[in-house]
């Protein structure tokens, strides 16, 4: 027997049990960090850029012929691009979950190269770009001036900060490990600008197009060739060679200035300073970013999937660190925006929670056992199987994160059931008066087969989880393997090690002594010692941690890099053993001199206790006996509970992944249709100014010019990343992001009412979508009109905006830190269910329509070529070649000077040069009209769509808003329809009649399967088809008994309660197996079925409701948990503590009646016989 093996052999059975903590313990350091398991489906972007285009032209020209090569590609989920007035194309293929992203990348460039020779030229030039879409956005540096104490100004402009980041780090910080993109907000890279003096040209009759023409021909990069190079001739000698070089590209503006134009007929040179302004200028000046109101430049880091975030933020600050030695006097910069404080915040009050379960469980184990022996090890048992499992997940290429950790506070409750099947098995016969060798392998001999079969039927509910598909299946997958593994270890550890152990630990049983004649002794002394470790850990660990690079919640939150690394963790163990001893020696001391008291009035207690419980087991089985005589009360009762559970499904709202504080929020700023620039970056100021006013917020960073939730570039958006404070600076009213948002809006909407401003939290799962809330597209098919377009998306965001809704009294629960709380309900009056549904498209923005007269054009002699490219090179930025400047390649820009082209009427005194040399203007071949047309052409799927955000109060499901908003959208005319993206979409998709049928990815086939397995094992084990129903029936209550605690607690039916589901069910099929299997071994020792249920219920109680307690206990941190992520703990501590409470009080009244009635009905052959 392999127990005997290791029992003969401890010394043995502790080395495996050190090198098993020791290898989990090196390997959870090397674990990656990540708040989610891989779930954001893999992205591709492609871009491209039509210098001077609007937003029609480019979905006409640019748009429509890639998409029509890319839709349909292998494994697309949905596509969506952006066709912008500034003449940028955007388009975002989303793939399914799974698929491999390079060759995601390779099949969508393919298919982008088929489009490629229908594209403009001029798009062909600048280049079509395919790249891999890093989605997790990690944090942002911002690179920021001092001003100058004698001028009071900054030391620097945005151009200077802007191209310091381009040329000095954007390509470090790319090289860094981990580092997947890098982006800059408010970018303007230097471009040699070319400003044409249109009066100058005029009189010289020259046109935009002889400058082109002269500038592709000078600016040209020159490979002269070498001066006796071979082959030569024959009896030819050169002692030398020599390699040749010309000016060819030009660096400086004088350079461009010194172009020869134009030479006339008596001698007269026009050079192009002649006719132009030449400086080295920015090539974009559409945006503005500011810092806290200062001017900045931001560089956005994005993660690469599966590395280690905290590793990369931590690579990223100190890299920042060493650049900043190097900066010129003023130049300064900050990372206020950062994902990692709330991974770091989150993944730490995980381990919280771990620790808390740990002792809550031990407590009840204590309270059960009587005996700090019998304590020690189910305690150690734990600790090794859970950190143990960090090697599992290693191996299986886990990250740290929190499904994975929930698994582990979940398999506390569990893996401890063998050490005290082992452990009772062992007392059992400890009584009986054998040694404890003996009684140990006499135990083993009895229980292995049960171990074994509890893993099984355990392993059983677990195993479909980890064949889910999509973005659930990975939900499930790591949370389900990691139970699993934790549960394989600690029943190889139980039927092994802990027999070995146990012989170890009892031998110093003496009788006679503790608090009562068995030996027992509720503490020993040295658990004082443990206390007062514990207590100096706790008290020194702020003033002297940091020396260990042991961090406390404050330096979590920090801008400091921290340590990290095997090295690092080894060091921070380290510090916490010299931390730990300054409060063990004199807990030591106290432990002596008051242990007996101590433990002689816990053995007064602990009898107490057994009387009652005694006392409480006696009328249980009387109850029991009750129970099984009106069994078919019972069973209606029974039936009655099983269409309440169905009842309950249809009061919980669907939802997906909880709405979460993550410490950030995303502004969102829309003004009147062309509004200018300065317009908007007034409004910016106005924002910053409130912003930094409200209590909870850190910093913000504001860029005008662009959205980044919409992806657009206009005068007259704007928006902004809003840091919080740190968690722990945040525990008061109103202080939460929810509570903060409200109160924004409500002061935007008073202050700012020139502007539509909106505050949306952030994703629950970053990458999925730009902001938190919901997102849908309205779309319309056939020929589209898209101020009808955006006049349904007006009308439903308006809708949605007024649908009120009855569960917006949630706004008080307290579930939300407190969610909402009276200070910030003020702000929000009688709210609806949405907040702030905002439509973006713009189909009327005004525009300027150059309505060009063929005929007449034909007539005077003017090519129409000749029209287009003077429009595009005065009014737009026309991209001519390239220069070389600071090591890098910078574009050369033509454009008319600004006041050239501030009107109307300038575009009308152009000059173009027809086919018999006359200068003709362009108000003689065409009309400049106002026109409206759409700021930003999105399409979806390759329909014309108009995008609606909108945020959602808390306590209301997404499930409820994507119902609302489909109500609504049921009265559009039959052309226009809706359909959801990004989060929405996935969430979508996972509530349709299609993923239901789908079992691969329905969530409840994993409990429908789980349960199946459970039956299959359990008529194995016990070559029976009926007697496992006994076992079976019970778990539907699993179902009810979760979902009441779910609608007490205002919650809605997520993937965090569904994951929850499935491991009741496990438990649920433990607890009804301890007293099946015990009624079955009596009835087939001849008791009837009636005595062996009773006699099974009222023997097994014990054990059930201590293993019950101590995981209910081990999940109650998780119910009570706050901080960062707290709301995803909730939710699943809310489903699995109300599910374990009322399946076990439900399971120890209905298994009994279950097994009876079956037991009467399919009488086993031996009873029979």
């Amino acid at each position: 027997m392999l127990a005997r093996f290791f029992i003969d052999r401890p010394v043995l059975a502790w080395v495996i049990s050190l090198v098993i903590v020791m290898i989990g313990g090196i390997s959870s350091a090397l674990l990656p960090v990540a708040q989610y398991p891989l779930v954001t489906p893999p992205t591709v972007r492609v871009t491209a850029t039509y210098a001077g285009a609007n937003a029609q032209v480019v979905a006409d020209t640019v748009a429509a012929p890639i998409e029509q090569q890319v839709v349909g590609v292998e494994n697309m989920l949905y596509m969506n691009s952006a066709s912008n007035n500034d003449g940028s194309y955007t388009l975002d293929v989303t793939f399914d979950l799974g698929t491999d992203i390079n060759m995601a990348q390779v099949l969508l460039q393919n298919r982008v190269a088929i489009a490629q020779p229908v594209l403009p030229d001029v798009v062909k030039a600048v280049g079509v770009t395919v790249r891999k879409r890093s989605p997790d956005m990690l944090l942002i540096v911002n690179l920021y001036s001092d001003n100058d104490p004698k001028t009071g100004n900054p030391y620097y402009n945005n151009l200077y900060l802007s191209n310091y980041a381009t040329i000095n780090l954007v390509d470090r910080l790319t090289r860094v490990e981990g580092v997947g993109d890098v982006f800059s907000f408010g970018g303007q890279d230097y471009s040699l600008r070319i400003w044409l003096d249109a009066n100058k040209m005029q009189s010289r009759s020259l046109t935009a197009g002889d400058v082109i023409a002269v500038l592709r021909e000078q600016n040209i990069q020159v490979a002269a060739g070498q001066v006796g190079q071979p082959p030569i001739s024959n009896g030819t000698r050169f002692d030398f060679q020599y390699s040749m070089s010309t000016k060819g590209r030009l660096a400086e503006p004088k350079d461009f200035e010194d172009i020869v134009v134009k030479t006339g007929a008596d001698g007269a040179v026009t050079y192009l300073k002649d006719v132009a302004r030449c400086e080295l200028g920015a090539k974009n000046l559409d945006q503005n970013l500011t810092l806290d109101g200062r001017p900045s430049v931001g560089i956005a880091i994005f993660q690469l999937p599966g590395s280690n975030a905290l590793d990369v933020a931590d690579r990223i600050r100190l890299l920042m660190h060493e650049e900043e030695k190097k900066f010129p006097e003023g130049l300064r910069f900050g990372i206020v925006y950062d994902s990692t404080p709330f991974v770091r915040e989150s993944i730490r009050e995980v381990f919280h929670t771990l620790r808390d379960a740990v002792i809550l469980v031990a407590l009840v184990v204590l309270l059960f056992l009587q005996d700090w022996r019998s304590l020690m090890l189910p305690v150690i048992d734990v600790g090794v199987s859970l950190i143990g499992t960090f090697a599992v997940m290693k191996l299986m290429g886990f990250s740290l994160n929190n499904l994975t950790l929930f698994g582990l506070v979940l398999a506390i409750g569990i893996v401890v059931d063998d050490s005290i099947v082992v452990l009772e098995n062992i007392e059992r016969w400890l009584e009986k008066g054998l040694p404890v060798r003996e009684a140990t392998i006499r135990a083993m001999s009895e229980i292995t087969g049960p171990i074994v079969a509890i893993t099984l039927v355990l392993s059983s509910v677990l195993l479909p989880s980890a064949f889910l598909g999509g973005i659930t299946g990975q939900f499930f997958r790591q949370f389900a393997l990691t139970i699993s593994a934790s549960m394989l270890i600690s029943a190889i550890n139980a039927m092994t090690m802990t027999p070995a152990r146990a012989t170890s630990i009892f031998a110093g049983r003496k009788h006679g002594e503790g608090h009562g004649n068995d030996g027992k002794e509720a503490l020993p002394w040295w658990s004082f010692c443990i206390l007062g470790g514990v207590a100096s850990i706790w008290f020194l660990t702020p003033s002297l941690g940091h020396f260990f690079g042991i961090a406390s919640a404050e330096d979590l939150e920090s801008l400091d890099a921290l340590p990290g690394g095997v090295k690092a963790t080894l060091w921070s163990w380290l510090g916490y053993v010299v931390l730990f001893i300054p409060g063990a020696i004199p807990g030591g001391i106290v432990g002596v001199a008051i242990i007996r008291p101590v433990n002689w009035f816990l053995g007064k207690f602990f009898k107490a206790f057994n009387s009652v419980f005694e006392l409480g087991t006696r009328i249980y089985g009387k109850t029991v006996g009750w129970c099984l005589r009106l069994s078919v009360i019972m069973l209606l009762v029974y039936i009655g509970l099983i269409g309440l559970t169905g009842y309950g499904f249809t009061l919980l709202p669907q939802g997906f992944i909880p709405t979460q504080d993550k410490g950030r929020l995303i502004l969102m700023v829309s003004l009147p249709d062309s509004a200018s620039l300065e317009r908007t970056k007034a409004v910016c100021k106005k924002i910053d100014k409130i912003v930094l006013e409200t209590p909870g917020v850190a910093n913000i960073i504001n860029g005008a010019g662009r959205s980044f939730v919409l992806n657009a570039m206009s005068s007259n958006l704007a928006s902004g990343f809003i840091p919080l404070k740190p968690f722990h600076e945040r525990r008061g009213p109103g202080l939460n992001a929810d509570g903060i948002a409200s109160i924004l809006r409500k002061r935007f909407r008073e202050e700012i009412p020139e502007a539509k401003i909106n505050v949306f939290g952030v994703p629950p799962v970053d990458g999925l979508g730009t902001a938190g809330g919901f997102k849908l597209m309205v779309q319309a098919a056939g020929d589209v009109d898209y101020g009808a377009l955006q006049e349904q998306a007006d009308h439903l965001a308006a809708q949605g905006n007024k649908m009120a809704h009855p569960g917006v009294e949630a706004i008080l629960n307290p579930d939300y830190n407190p969610a909402i709380d009276p200070i910030s309900k003020q702000y929000l009056g009688d709210p609806p269910a949405v907040i702030g549904a905002l439509d973006s498209f713009r189909a009327k923005m005004p525009q300027l329509y150059v309505d060009v007269n063929r005929v007449k054009a034909k007539a005077m002699g003017v090519e129409l070529t000749d029209v287009f490219d003077a429009l595009q090179a005065n009014m737009g930025s026309y991209y001519v070649n390239d220069f070389n400047k600071f090591g890098r390649t910078w574009q050369v820009n033509v454009q008319a000077d600004s006041k050239f082209r501030m009107t109307a009427q300038d575009v009308r005194q152009l000059r173009i040069r027809n086919n018999r040399g006359d200068m003709v203007p362009m108000g003689s071949v065409a009309q400049v009209v106002e026109k409206p047309g759409p700021l930003q052409i999105v399409r979806y799927n390759m329909f014309p769509a108009a995008p609606i955000n909108g945020a959602i109060l808390p306590g209301i499901s997404t499930g409820e808003i994507q119902a609302i908003m489909e109500q609504e959208a049921e009265g559009m005319p039959r052309q226009f329809s809706v359909d959801w993206t990004e989060l929405s979409y996935l969430q979508k998709l996972s509530g349709t009649v299609r993923e239901f049928r789908d079992l691969q990815n329905n969530p409840y086939s994993a409990f429908v399967l789980g349960t199946l397995l459970v039956f299959f094992v359990l008529a194995g084990l016990y070559e029976s088809w009926s007697l496992p129903m006994a076992v079976i029936l019970i778990v539907p209550m699993v179902l009810l008994s979760a979902l009441f605690g779910v609608i007490l607690a205002k919650m809605d039916l997520n993937i965090f309660v569904q994951v929850g589901f499935v491991v009741l069910a496990g438990l649920a099929a433990k607890n009804a197996i301890l007293i099946v299997e015990f009624a079955r071994d009596r009835q087939l020792q001849g008791v009837p079925a009636f005595d062996a249920a009773v006699e099974a219920a009222t023997v097994r109680l014990r054990p059930i409701l201590m293993t019950s307690f101590a995981f209910t206990l081990g999940v109650f941190p998780l119910v009570i948990s706050h901080g960062a992520g707290a709301e995803m703990r909730r939710t699943l501590g809310t489903a699995v503590f109300s599910g374990m409470i009322g399946v076990t009080f439900f399971g120890i009244f209905l298994t009994p009646v279950f097994f009876y009635v079956i037991r009467r009905r399919f009488k086993p052959p031996l009873v029979q016989q």
